[in-house]
Formats: structure tokens, sequence, C-alpha cells
């Protein structure tokens, strides 16, 4: 969907030159021109606008002095620094242009109609009057002469055993008789000359004749290889023309077929057999084609034509038409009209060897002209809901136009299409924001017709309908009508009658102001025109663009781009100079485009592609190159770059890896682009996403998530970009526009808790906006069970950058219980009966499911008599929790609310089998109540509930209720369910310190036996956990007497030096068994030598310290003594050993770096006397 731009026009008119031209070639290195006239050849620099060499055939007597000689081919040869000329006398010269030299190379008495040069300048063929076919090297030695009327098909001859036949095929209502028809040949076609065509594929390895039949006269083109072999010869075909083009790319042979109503370019294939056509916008006998041109990439293919002589004193023109192809529809781009009398009449044309999209045109009155084109996508450019997303594809008199917000159409179908009374050239939307769909054409006849959007007082009959209106279908889509044309008034109409492309880069920029750039045709200069409405008489009348004001420009301007939002517009110069056109202003002055530094902005390669936008606050140029290079000011961010777009404060791209980049411009910084640009290989999150191979950006639409990309074929594909999509749902949720976002999320698959997430607090308050946009159960019911305690924006979707301040949650709190409340609170408050299903799932949902309120509201339910509107059945609202609910679960939890019509109804749903519950229930009600609960708890393994309710069943059931405590260990349930003074309470106390026991934890095993009472079970306990304090008390309790009391404590003092408590034990001892001697001991085994003294001198026995303490101390002291000894003589052992190894490691480091010397030596030795040899 792109069409092509006219960049750049230069211009050498008038040239300096004796005679006529008759063709011309260029010299690709020297960038000039080689003109061949009836006199000779000149050599001219269209930059510079001058003559750089001339030479005379006519007095080397190569061509007549009358003027009747005819050059016939030019080639310039780069190996041989010279030119090749063939004259239609049959003479082949080589021109030295450096020395002026001519040197005859050969001869060819009967005359050369032609000569054609294969593309690697290695063969040369020449066609001679007689009919024949040349063949020579680069070096003018002759390989081979054929006669280039062959009777044989060639080598590709195809071969049949009889199958398809045509004498085997049925004919229909033609009869049998149609099969043995001989066919007949039309003759060649009225003007056609007669002359043999020639055509070189790219490779330079087939070549093509188009020749006049002398046998049928008719038309042939046969193909030939490098070998001078005949490979194949097309088939009949009735009408063909002379014209012949090879695809470089090598696929089709371009010729031109002309109809009983039509003409048509119709396409060979190598074996001679018809491949495709596409019809001309000319009727029979209206035009004849001079010639067809391929460019150097095989996109454009231009058509020369030639109006005919139909009336007398009528004018005649000729024509130049570029065509392109996208989804096998061939489409007209460009149409340049010239006269046929005059200095504007055509003389030959060609495609630039390098440039692809430039072509070359010269004149009859030494008239030169070069064209630079490009592509581009004509895309409106606003910004808000309102602009339609429209792209304009040009098609010879009609503009296709597709509405993408409304539909996405692949081409060549289109919305509507426009239709003009003449072939279009340019297409332009208007730069203002609210008129963003309005559109301007600017046709070959150079006028501009202005289509408005907006109501029409009738219908227009130049807008019709395409792939979506028609068959009485109503259509809802407003289409444009036209509101004016108007006729371009220019200051002198000789430059429009000399260059049909006077005006290129037109811009809509104001409701009736429009900028148009001019080249001059005598200097390397510019002009910007202001093209203004001229007020007119009446509305039928046709309307005047008259150019109100100019501004000249140094240099050449190659591109413009303007800013709706800012207004601002920017030049490109040919030298990459980037300029600020002050077009507001009353002086309308041109000042260098400064980047944010201050610096003038200057792009290394002039850039095709030049857009605004605004990059952390200011406002930046971007340029993509045919390279693939995108530059950000004048800076070079990434040379991978296929197309992008600025949609809003978003920059979209694609690169040759496939990929889709997007990056948020409003807070980035220069830093930032550059980085991510550069660095492909890192994943980029939700920035980057991969997209099919070779798609290039058509448009975004505005205010919407779509972005529409072509594939290298022609097709369309829709993609969603997840940055485009997350940046518009962030902004319909800070709107509070629920229902667009959830709609979004819903059909691109995004995480429905971002709508809590974004903004929990806002949304929290907002909960019943929420349901009333929503206003569907079966959206909520999804929103509820789509909902988790993740946080998506932390997770999932980072946003670009600090989003506002979250809720303040209490720790304990959880969002999907926050938001289950909520949602249920608002619910509740507007209509509980239409959304009683949601009210189920807000339950259902929570952390902890309340399956016992659900299926309490189920049971409401089919107890309301009287019904509501809008309300559910409790049938419905059953179903639906089944689908929520494991029926198995729910069955559960419906029997432990113990009310059986609920079970029933519940199992009734189920697939259950009525003889697995029905006698289970059936024994449920005979029972009485507090042991039934206790059943079914019991059943459910709630265990807890279960022993509550048996124990309310009496004591005759304690039994039971005491296994069931001591079978699932609700000791602790079970004693909160007993007062403490009961012998229930006492067994269960007893219970539970066995337990205690059996798990060996002795000390609260004892408490627990103290507390019920049974003092010699505690003791037990206490004694097995080493508890002396209380043992001794459990012991005083009961009664026992001091010989008791001393083998309790000497029992006790034992297990506590077993725990190494000599303190403890020595203290048992003392206090309990009045043994303070062995408490002594105890003591000084213990080191514990001031307590030890301290009953020495309380129990006045000095003897001890002689016959006990002094030696214990002793023994301890040699000891530690001991220790210190070993422990110094391992210290300094691992010292010396330190030592020795930092020595050796001081060692090798010396003698490495001794290594590196003596190498840094030799190399430099080495490195002296390699440059004494060379002085």
């Amino acid at each position: 969907m792109r069409n092509l731009k006219l960049l750049r026009t230069l211009e050498f008119r008038d040239i300096q030159a004796p005679g006529k031209p008759q063709c011309f070639s260029l010299r690709t290195e020297q960038r000039t021109v080689l003109i061949g006239s009836d006199h000779g050849l000149i050599e001219i620099d269209p930059v510079t606008r001058e003559v750089k060499n001339e030479i005379s055939l006519v007095a080397e007597g190569f061509l007549p002095e009358d003027g009747s000689g005819c050059i016939v081919g030019i080639q310039d040869l780069l190996d041989q620094e010279s030119v090749c000329v063939a004259t239609a006398s049959g003479d082949v010269i080589l021109c030295n242009l450096s020395t002026c030299q001519l040197e005859c190379v050969g001869s060819v008495a009967s005359g050369i109609s032609i000569m054609s040069w294969s593309p690697d300048q290695e063969l040369v063929l020449l066609a001679t009057g007689q009919q024949t076919l040349i063949m020579m090297t680069k070096d003018f030695e002759p390989i081979m002469e054929q006669k280039i009327h062959q009777d044989d098909f060639g080598e590709s001859k195809f071969i049949t055993v009889g199958w398809g036949r045509k004498e085997t095929q049925f004919h229909g209502s033609e009869g049998r008789q149609a099969a043995f028809q001989v066919q007949m040949y039309e003759l060649a076609l009225p003007w056609d000359d007669h002359r043999p065509q020639v055509t070189w594929r790219g490779d330079g390895q087939f070549f093509a004749v188009s020749v006049v039949c002398p046998e049928t006269g008719a038309r042939k083109v046969r193909v030939w290889n490098r070998e001078f072999a005949l490979q194949s010869t097309s088939e009949p075909v009735a009408g063909l023309g002379p014209a012949l083009a090879w695809k470089p790319s090598g696929s089709l042979i371009a010729s031109t077929q002309e109809k009983p109503s039509q003409q048509d370019i119709v396409f060979f294939e190598k074996n001679g057999l018809l491949h495709g056509h596409f019809t001309l916008p000319f009727l029979k006998d209206e035009v004849k084609v001079n010639g067809l041109f391929w460019n150097a990439d095989s996109t454009v293919l231009a058509v020369w034509l030639e109006d005919l002589q139909r009336e007398e004193n009528c004018t005649l023109k000729t024509y130049v038409q570029l065509w392109t192809v996208g989804n096998y529809h061939w489409y007209l781009k460009q149409s340049l009209p010239f006269s046929t009398c005059g200095k504007s009449k055509l003389v030959s044309l060609m495609w630039d060897l390098v440039t692809p999209y430039r072509l070359h045109v010269l004149c009859q009155g030494w008239h030169y002209l070069c064209y630079d084109w490009h592509w581009t996508t004509d895309r409106s450019s606003g910004d808000n809901s309102s602009d339609m997303a429209n792209v304009a594809v040009i098609d010879g008199s009609r503009v296709l136009v597709t509405v993408f917000r409304q539909s996405v159409v692949p081409p060549p179908m289109c919305t509507y299409r426009l239709l003009l009374p003449h072939p279009v050239n340019q297409v332009m939307f208007s730069a203002h924001p609210q008129k963003s769909n309005d559109l301007a054409v600017l046709d070959a006849s150079n006028q501009i017709s202005v289509y408005k959007c907006g109501e029409s007082p009738s219908v227009d009959p130049t807008v019709k309908l395409g792939a979506v209106g028609g068959n009485g279908f109503k259509v809802s889509l407003g289409t444009p009508h036209l509101e004016k044309r108007y006729k371009i008034q220019f200051e002198n109409g000789e430059d429009q009658e000399v260059n049909p492309l006077k005006l290129s880069l037109l811009t809509w920029i104001q409701e009736e102001v429009f900028l148009a750039v001019s080249h001059s045709h005598s200097s390397p200069q510019s002009v910007i025109h202001h093209l203004t409405v001229m007020p007119s008489v009446t509305d039928d009348e046709p309307g005047q663009l008259s150019i109100s004001s100019s501004v000249a420009v140094d240099g050449v301007i190659i591109s413009l781009c303007c800013s709706s939002k800012t207004k601002s517009v920017a030049l490109q110069l040919a030298g990459g100079q980037m300029l600020k056109y002050l077009w507001e202003s009353p002086s309308l002055a041109v000042e260098p485009w400064k980047n944010p530094s201050g610096f003038p902005v200057r792009f290394p390669y002039p850039c095709t592609q030049t857009e605004l936008a605004m990059i952390g606050g200011e406002e930046c140029v971007l340029g993509l190159t045919d390279r693939c290079r995108f530059f950000i000011s004048d800076t070079e961010v990434a040379s991978n770059i296929t197309s992008f777009a600025v949609y809003g404060e978003f920059l979209l791209l694609t690169t040759h890896s496939h990929t889709c980049l997007c990056f948020c411009l409003r807070d980035a910084s220069f830093n930032t682009l550059h980085a991510g640009l550069s660095n492909n290989h890192v994943s980029k999150g939700e920035s980057l996403r991969k997209v099919e191979r070779g798609s290039r950006i058509v448009t975004v639409v505005p205010q919407d998530t779509k972005l529409i990309l072509q594939m290298p074929r022609g097709n369309l594909e829709v993609v969603h970009h997840r940055a485009l999509v997350l940046a518009q749902i962030r902004k319909w949720l800070d709107k509070l526009m629920f229902k667009e976002a959830f709609e979004c999320m819903r059909k691109l698959r995004i995480n429905l808790n971002l709508i809590h997430d974004h903004n929990p607090k806002v949304f929290l308050e907002n909960v019943e906006t929420f349901i009333r946009q929503i206003d569907s159960v079966n959206h909520i019911n999804l929103f509820f069970t789509e909902l988790k305690e993740e946080d998506v924006t932390k997770t999932m979707y980072p946003p670009p950058v600090t989003s506002t301040a979250q809720l303040s949650k209490d720790p304990d709190g959880k969002k999907v219980d926050l938001i289950c409340d909520a949602l249920r609170a608002a619910m509740e408050s507007i209509n509980p009966h239409k959304y009683c299903l949601s009210i189920l799932t807000s339950h259902v949902k929570k952390t902890t499911p309340e399956l016992e309120i659900v299926l309490q509201k189920v049971h409401e339910l089919q107890g309301s008599a009287s019904p509501v509107p809008d309300a559910v059945s409790a049938e419905e609202a059953l179903k639906y929790l089944l689908l929520l609910v494991d029926v198995n679960e729910l069955y559960d939890h419906s029997l432990g609310t113990y009310d059986f019509d609920l079970v029933l109804m519940v199992a009734e749903k189920s697939q259950k089998d009525p003889k697995e519950y029905l006698p289970f229930l059936n024994t449920l009600k005979k029972m009485e109540t507090n042991y039934q609960r206790f059943t079914i708890d019991k059943y459910l393994k709630r265990y807890e509930k279960a022993i509550g309710h048996l124990s309310k069943c009496g004591p005759e059931y304690f039994p039971e209720c005491l296994n069931l405590i001591k079978d699932k260990n609700l000791y602790k349930e079970a004693l909160k369910l007993f007062p403490s003074d009961s012998q229930q309470y006492k067994e269960i106390s007893i219970a539970y310190g066995e337990h205690l026991t059996q798990e060996h934890l002795y000390e609260p095993a004892g408490l627990v036996f103290a507390r019920c009472g049974a003092h010699e079970k505690a003791l037990s306990a206490f004694l097995a956990s080493g508890s002396w304090q209380q043992a001794l008390c459990m012991a005083a309790q009961l009664n026992w007497t001091k010989d008791q009391l001393a083998g309790l404590s000497r029992t006790l003092a034992g297990k506590l030096v077993e725990q190494r408590k000599h303190g403890d034990a020595a203290t048992v001892l003392e206090q309990y068994a009045q043994d303070y001697e062995e408490a002594v001991l105890l003591l000084l085994e213990g080191a514990a030598w001031e307590e030890a003294l301290r009953l020495v001198y309380k129990y006045n026995r000095p003897d001890i310290i002689e016959t006990n303490v002094k030696p214990s101390i002793l023994e301890a002291q040699k000891n530690y003594v001991a220790l210190l000894e070993s422990q110094t003589a391992t210290f300094c052992r691992h010292k010396q050993r330190l030592l020795v190894i930092r020595e050796l490691k001081e060692q090798a480091q010396q003698v490495n770096l001794g290594d590196r010397l003596r190498i840094a030596a030799k190399r430099r030795g080495r490195s002296i006397a390699s440059k004494k040899g060379v002085h």
C-alpha cells in the first residue's frame, strides 16, 4: 500500500550542441550523461550543468553532414575507459573521451539496426540489415553469426507423447472440425517499425529478440542463451508489439499486445509461454507503446506511450507511465505527459543502473530530465478517535482508500474509490488535527481535487464504495465528497510543458494553503511555494490555486515533513542538512534545525523518509535511508530498520530480524532509545514482538491497538502490539472506562487482574462504576475466575515508568478477598437478584471458599415463593455452582450444613446413584440430633466438631469420645469441652499426659499430670525430664519422708551429673541428703572452686582443702599448661611453613618477570632491525 513519491527533479535545459539528439547512455562512475546526435557525441554533467566533452563523428566521416545519419547505440565501457558507438550505416566506433580519439573497430556492410551489450559487458550483440545476429566479445572478436529468423523452436522444445493434443480435446460448440483448423496469423501492427528488439536477462545468461517473421508477418520472441544457442520461441500472440524488456530478476519478459478493445502489457516466460498481463488505460488504436523499461530492482516498469493520429489538428501527447505490482495487481503510480512536438518531445529514456528509482529522460529540444522517486505510504496523521486511519493508494485515475478503523480490506480491494478525470501523481491528507480525514489529490493535469468528510447534499458520483458496500447491505461508513477542483496557475507556462512534474512534495498545511517544492533548472536551488485558493465567482466554476509567496532555498530539497501538533515544518536537503521552515511567520524564514545541544542537524546520508517526534520533551527529526539506516537527529541509532512510524507518543519500527519494536517517547531519552535499538538480542519485554518476514508498517489506528503490517507479496496482517495494547488499556483505566478496557483485555488475552492492579485504590473506590459499565453477569464471573494474589504490574505487565501510588494494604489483607467483598457489596446494593450468580462466585473465589454460605443462599432461593424480575432460580444457581466446585466437594459441604433438604437437592443434581446416599441419609435421620451431627462430622472428617457434638450426648458416649480423642490426638480441643473438676477432664488429661510421655515430652507431660492431680505420674515425668525442682515439689505434695527424699535427691543428683549440671547436683545433695562432702566433690569435679570453698568453710572442714581442693586445682592447672604448650607448638609450625611458601612465591614472580623482560627485548630488537632494512 505504497506510492511513489517524487523526491527531486534535475533539469538541464537548452544544451548547446549541434544537430538533434537521438539516444543517450550513462557513465555511472563519472556521473555524466552521453548523448548521441546526428553530428556526434557530447558528454554533459547534469549537476553542474556544463558540457564536458564534444566529439564530432561528421568530421571523421562516420556520419553524413546533411544530418541524415543515425546512432543506434551508445555504451560506456568501464574496463576500456572508452565509449562504444554504433551507427546505422554499420560502423562500430570506440571513442576515448579523455583523448577524443576515434577508432573504428568493425563495420557491417548491410548496416546495423541495433547494438546491445550484455549486463557484464563481456559480449556485444549486433542486429544487421541482412536479418542476422552477430555476437562478439568485448574485444570485438566475432564469435558467431546466425540468422535472426529460425525455423526450429529451440532446445527447450516441448515433448509430447500424444496426450493432451489438440486433436484429442473436446472443443464444445465449435465441433470436431475445430481440432483441424489451421491457425491464422495476424500481421504486425500498422505502426510497427519492423525493427528487431533485443533485451538481456539481468545475469547476462540469456537474451530475447523480438522480430517480425517474414513468412507470417507477425512478431515473435525468441530466447537465446549466452552461447548463442536458440532456447525457445514464443507461442503465437495476435497483435504483439515491438516493445520488449526482460525483467532483471529473470522471471518474465514484458511486451505489448493489442486486443480488439484494449491494449495489454503481456509477460512471457523463458520457455515462450504467456504468463499474465495487465491492461493499459487506453483503447485500441489510441496509443502505441514505444518502449518498456524495468528499473534495476525489478519493482517498477516504465511504459513509454505515444498518441496515434486519429483526427487532424488534434494535440498529441507522449506519456511515461510507472507501473508496480502488489498482491498480483498492477498499479499505475505515476503518469508523465509530454508533448509530441517542439522541445518537449521524448527522444529516449532509461533507468539508472545504480539508483533503482532514478529515471533519466531526454527530450528533442536538448532538454535532459532526471527524476528521483522513492516509496511512501500516504496515511492520515490524526491522533484522536475521529481519525479513521485512512491509507490512500494511487492506481491510475483512481485513488483506493482503505479505512482501517472500521475494516481491514486486503489490496487491491479497498473501502472506497475516488474517480479522477486524469491519472493521479500524488495524494495528501490534511495536516489539521481535526480534519485529518480530508484529502487532496494532484493529477497529471496539475489539478488538485479536494475531498472532505461530512454531510454531502447529494451523492458524489466520483466516490464509489469498494469491498464494504453493495448487494443491498446497509453501509455505516461515512465517505468523503468532492469539495472542489483547483487548477494550479504557474507563472511560466513553458515550465509545465517542458517538465510535467514541476511541483513535488505537495503538503496540505492549512485549510486553504498548500506547500509545494520546485527545483531550479539553472542552479542547485529549490523554491518553496505557498499555493493559496483564489475566490471563485460560482461554486460550479473550477477553482484556482495561485502561488501567493515563494521562498528560495540554497540546495536541493528532497523531503518535507510537518507535525500536526506543533505545526513545525522540516526540510531536508540533498546533502543531509535539516532546515526549519517558519511558514507562519510574516518573513517566511528558513533556519537550520538544531538538536537539543544547539548544533545544526545534518544526516550523514540522505533519508528517504523523515518524521518529527517529541522525545523527552524535545522535538527531534527522525530519518530512514534506503539502506535501512535509522537516525535520530544526526546520530545513527540502528542499521537494520525496514520501516517506522510515529504514532502519538510511540515510535514503532520493523527490523531485518523480523521483529517489531515499540518505544514510548513521552518519558524516553535519546540514550534509552539508542540502547533499546542497539541491543537486538536482549529481550525487551512488551516493546518487542516477532512479525512475519519482510513486514512493513502501513499505519496505526489512533486511540486503538491495531497495527497494520504489509507483507512483501502485498497482503495485510493486523497485529495488536503488546506495548500499544497495554498503553491504551492504562489510558482507559485512568479515565474509568472499564468497559472498553475489559473488552480489549478479554479479546486480546490480557490478564484481567490488571484492572485492579493498575490502581487498586481507584478501582476499589469505583467498583460500582465497574459493575454498571460491564453490566454482564458472565463478564463479571470471568473477572472473578481470573483473580489471583499476584500483582501483575510487577510480574507480567510492569509499567514503563513509575506508576501512581498503590493502595496501602493491611499486611493481613488479601487482594482476592478485598475485591470479592467489595464487588459483592456493590452488586447486592445495585441488584442482588440480577447478579445472583456473580455474588455466589464472589463467595466461592475467596481464599477460603465460603461454600456453606453459598449453599445457604441457594437454599433460600429454593424457598422463595414470589418471582422477582431478573431473578435466578435455585436450580440454575446450583447448576452454575457445579461448574465452579467439584460435585463431591459440594455434596460434602451441603451435608455439613445438617440440612437434609439441601443435601438431597445437591445430590439430585450430581451423578451419584440414589442407592449410595439415600440409605445413609435415612440412617442419619433416625439418630438423636447431637449424635447425628457427630456422625456427619466424623464422616466428613471434621473431628473437632465431631467430639463437640459427641460431648453433648451424655456420659454413656464418653468412652467412644475418648477413643476418638486418642485416635485423632484431639486432647487440647477436648479439654476445652469439659469442666476442669470433672472426671472426664481428668481421664482426658491422664491420656494426654501418657501421649506426651510416649512422645518423650516429659516436662509437658508432668505439667498435665500435675494439673489433673496425678502427682505420682507427674513425679515420674519430671524425674525423667530432669526437672529436679518440679520433682521435689511433687514429692512434697505426696508427703514423702526424709529417707525417701534423700533417696530421691541422690537419684536426681546422678541424673544431673550425667547432664553436667554439677552445681545443681551439689545443691540437691547438700539440702535434701545432708551430704556436704559429696557435694564438695561434685563441685570440684565441675571446677566450681569458689562454691566448693564456700561449703568447706560453711561446715568448718579446712582439712578438705589439703586433701581434695588443692590436688584438684593443681591437676587442672597441669592440664591447662599442657594444652597451651600443644597449641603453641602447632602455631609455630604453621607460621614457619607460611614463611617458606611466601619466599617461594616471591622467587617465582621474579623468574616470570625476567622471562617477560627478555621476550620484550627480543621483540624490540626485531622491530629495530626491520626498520633499518626498510631504510
